[in-house]
This record gives structure tokens, C-alpha cells and sequence, in this order.
């Protein structure tokens, strides 16, 4: 980010107290790994101490005891697991799979550097999956008294857990939830080896979230308003960690991970009796446009698919496939799909910060000092021992500013070269 504005750029940032969330929506990505050394599973804590130890790249520290992965994401040990997240990706038109291709980004960094760690210690690596979080940012212009995260993650409670069942969710899965995270809300699933079904999954979350928070309150009675099937004895549990509810094998009526997800098996209030893909299918109706706008057709034409048995899901085999206890080794991401996407305004300037490519700001220049949260970042002024505190906006502003006048003297040398012929 060298010489990103001029001495006129700063005036664009009085001195005041910035916000630490983006002011617009943002979704982000994470997933957690059980560690395996030698076929015993061990504590990250207790291999590695912190992942400073396990990747060979200085990293930029973060809020807390995570790091900044050079691949862009971030790395943290969480209770036993090891977890990699993605930045935060503006939500747009391209989002589910700029955050899809970014969290399986951080998960091939982290598969060669464990590689190699196991390379020089003369042992065996394995990552198991263990879940994904879907993160989706709750805009604070559209809270109101019957608007807000927790309602929100309870109304989502209510109807995404049947058609995340069917895109991420396999015979051993346990559970989906959702929690309310204060700013943000937070789905919780099993984690997915299938990049393909991941994009899937996140798409028809976002394409879901988009839509209800269109909806005048987030009240139960929208379920019945907007078509979305109920089945009854549908209890919600508490999440196993923090605030938020779940869906379990002892939910409904029998466990839907193990039963037959082809059988009308599940009745409904209305009386109907319906098969588990049926139900995912009427549930998708009034997402169908959120999702496409967000995604693309084909990923909505692979949502629906999975859902009228035309496209695999996992529930479909009758054990967890393989590729979950040994995940990384060969990622099959439909990479020139991913590819039609570049990088969002956030994710660029993500990877020029960790580049630590100095700042310029009229006559002083910053280097990167740490990550605060997903949205701020702390420089340190070069000769002095000054810190100041730039959010990711800010910093698309400046790269903007920089860009602006390059333009106009190329647009300039044009007309020049045009007079002289």
C-alpha cells in the first residue's frame, strides 16, 4: 500500500473515535480441526504452544492470541481445536464465493505448514474436520424493538436448520444452530469437505439472512406468512456454547441425520406428511432470488439439485465419507469457477497489510504493528513512536485517492498523443 494518497488524503480522517465494526454488511468464514499426530489426537496447545510455532512466516498478531495467516485469514487455538477463519468479505454479489475460496485458502496454508512441521519432526499430521461457522454481520440500521440479533438468530433457528442438514450435514453430525453474537449472527454446522457444498450451505444462508432481514419484524408468525413449512414436535435446544439455539438428533420425532432423507417421514402443521428433501425444497422458495443475487444461478441450480435428489448430499452415503478425517491433502475447489471473482475492496487491502508494505500518508510513513478485530488495523509511524489506528474503509478510500491520479495522467498523455498525430 505505498504512497496510498497524498498529504491532502489526510484531511478525508479527522481525529475521532472509530467505529470497530464496518459500517456496511460483511459475512466471514471459520473452521475448526481436530489434530492428529501419529494417529493419537493432541492439543495444538500442547504441540505447538501457539501458531507462531507452527507456521515458518513471521505473522502479524491479532486481538487476543490469534495471528494474521499470510495467506490472509487468521489462525487461532480454540479449546483443543485448531481454527482457521477468513477475513471479512463485504456482502455483495460474488461474497459466498470470495469467503468459500478464502477459508479453504487458509486451510491449504495451513496443511502445508503442517507438512513441513511434521517433515522436520519425523511424524504424521492429520486435520479431521470438526464445523464451519457461517457469519453474517446484523446492520445496526436495521435494528428496531422487534428487530434485533437475538430474534433474528431465533427466527433463523426456525427455518434454516432442515436445508443445512442436507448441504453440510453427514451421518455423525450432531447438531445445527445458530447464535446471536451481538453485531452479528453465527450458523454453526458440522464442518463440510466438499468446497462445493460449502459454497452451497453459504449461499443459501446469506440468500436466507438477506431476506428476513427484509421482513417487517422477526416474529414466528413470518414462518406461516411466507410459505416456510413447520414440522411438528420441533424442539430447540440450547447451543452448546454461548447464547444461541440448536437442532439435534433428539429435536424431532427421530433423528433426521440418521433417518431416511428420501421418506415422507416428518409431519407437518398443516397435516402433510413430507420427506426431508421436500421440506428443504418448499423452504428454499422464498430465498430463491436472495441466493441467486448473491451467488449466481449455478449455485442455485446445485442448492436445488441437493434438494429434489438430483445432486449428492452428504446425508446420502451411509457413513461419513473419508475425506473428513484427513482433510487438505487434496482440495478439489472447482478452482476456475472460484476464479471468476477477484478479490473484494476488503481482501485486497488484507494482503497488501500482511505484505507489510509501508504506508504513506503525505510526508509519513506507517508499518503494520497488529490486527484489531476484523476491522481495524494498527500502524506504527516509522522513525517515531507514534501508533495510529486505520479501519479497512479508510484504507480502501486511500488506495482509491492513489489510484485517481494515475488515471488522469494517463488520460493525459492520450490526449497529448492524440494532438501530435
Amino acid at each position: 500500500m505505498k504512497n496510498l494518497g497524498t498529504e491532502r488524503g489526510a484531511r478525508f480522517f479527522p481525529e475521532r473515535a472509530r467505529a470497530a465494526t464496518p459500517p456496511r454488511a460483511v459475512i466471514g468464514l471459520e473452521a475448526e480441526f481436530n489434530l492428529f499426530v501419529n494417529g493419537r489426537r493432541r492439543r495444538p496447545e500442547k504441540v505447538f504452544g501457539d501458531p507462531s510455532r507452527l507456521v515458518r512466516r513471521r505473522m502479524i498478531p491479532r486481538t487476543g492470541k490469534s495471528f494474521q495467516l499470510p495467506a490472509g485469514g487468521a489462525i487461532y487455538f480454540d479449546t483443543g481445536v485448531i481454527e482457521v477463519a477468513t477475513p471479512i468479505v463485504e456482502l455483495e454479489p460474488g461474497c459466498c464465493y470470495r469467503a468459500t475460496r478464502s477459508l479453504w485458502e487458509q486451510i491449504r496454508y495451513l496443511r502445508v505448514e503442517l507438512d513441513h512441521w511434521a517433515k522436520r519432526n519425523s511424524c504424521q499430521c492429520r486435520l479431521q474436520g470438526f464445523s464451519t461457522h457461517y457469519n453474517f454481520s446484523f446492520p445496526n440500521a436495521r435494528k428496531s424493538k422487534f428487530r434485533n440479533a437475538t430474534k433474528l438468530a431465533y427466527l433463523l433457528a426456525h427455518i434454516l436448520p432442515m436445508p443445512v442438514l442436507l448441504l453440510a450435514a453427514n451421518r455423525q453430525s450432531s447438531a445445527v444452530g445458530v447464535r446471536p453474537r451481538r453485531t452479528r449472527v453465527e450458523v454453526t454446522a458440522d464442518f463440510t469437505p466438499d468446497p462445493a457444498l460449502m459454497l452451497a450451505t453459504c449461499a443459501f444462508v446469506a440468500g436466507a439472512v438477506e431476506t428476513v432481514l427484509r421482513w417487517e419484524d422477526f416474529g414466528l408468525r413470518q414462518l406461516n406468512r411466507h410459505g416456510i413449512p413447520r414440522i411438528t414436535l420441533f424442539r430447540l435446544r440450547k447451543h452448546s456454547s454461548r447464547r444461541g439455539w440448536r437442532v439435534t438428533g433428539d429435536s424431532l420425532s427421530q433423528n433426521p441425520f440418521t433417518a431416511d432423507i428420501n421418506a415422507p417421514l416428518w409431519k407437518l402443521r398443516d397435516g402433510r406428511v413430507l420427506s426431508l428433501r421436500v421440506i428443504a425444497a418448499e423452504t428454499l422458495r422464498p430465498f430463491g432470488r436472495r441466493i441467486r443475487h448473491i451467488s449466481d444461478s449455478s449455485t442455485l441450480e446445485h442448492i436445488t439439485a441437493v434438494f429434489a435428489g438430483n445432486a449428492r448430499s452428504l446425508l446420502d452415503f451411509a457413513d461419513r465419507p473419508e475425506a473428513y478425517d484427513n482433510v487438505g491433502r487434496a482440495i478439489d475447489w472447482g478452482r476456475r469457477r472460484m476464479q471468476r471473482w477477484s478479490r473484494s475492496k476488503y481482501e485486497k487491502i488484507i494482503h497488501h497489510v500482511i505484505a507489510r508494505e509501508p504506508l504513506r500518508i503525505g510526508r509519513k510513513r506507517y508499518t503494520v504493528e497488529r490486527m484489531n478485530g476484523w476491522y481495524e488495523i494498527e500502524f506504527r509511524e516509522l522513525g517515531a513512536r507514534k501508533h495510529r489506528m486505520f479501519n479497512l474503509d479508510e484504507l480502501v478510500r486511500f488506495a482509491d485517492t492513489k489510484k485517481r491520479p494515475s488515471t488522469t495522467r494517463s488520460k493525459r498523455k492520450a490526449i497529448k498523443a492524440r494532438r501530435r498525430k
